[in-house]
């Protein structure tokens, strides 16, 4: 959240690391190193914190906020698709309560059909939720 311009804002775990394949096939060596890639992802906000202590798989979860911010789908449109009821609700109330974050954000490259900012905004007063 610091800096002056967030260059991946909008580009979803999984599509990074595929960039990063990329970029390094395109180099022709290891210019991103593996054990930066192979590290385990985490807010880092306490010692030896990773996001899958308390998110589901990237490929899940970039799905189904794909399916929510993206596509403006409800939590039951996106449990018919065939995640979890669960994780799907503890995805979405985790979106929504972390919007004012969003708003203290950079300014970044919108590679997104909706990216979160301009194109995507609930109000942060009245306890407003969907799930």
């Amino acid at each position: 959240m610091a800096g002056g311009f967030a260059v991946i804002k909008d580009v979803p775990k999984t599509l990074v690391y595929k960039l990063v394949k990329y970029r390094n096939a395109q180099a022709g060596y290891d210019l991103i190193p593996a054990p930066i890639i192979d590290k385990a992802p985490s807010a880092e906000l306490r010692p030896d914190q990773k996001d899958s202590d308390s998110l589901p798989p990237y490929e899940v979860l970039d799905s189904i906020l794909t399916a929510y911010v993206e596509d403006d789908k409800s939590v039951d449109q996106i449990v018919s698709l065939g995640f979890d009821k669960a994780t799907v609700q503890k995805t979405a109330k985790l979106v929504d309560r972390s919007e004012y974050k969003r708003r203290q954000a950079p300014p970044g490259v919108k590679i997104t059909g909706r990216a979160f900012g301009r194109d995507r905004r609930l109000p942060l007063t009245n306890l407003f939720k969907e799930w």
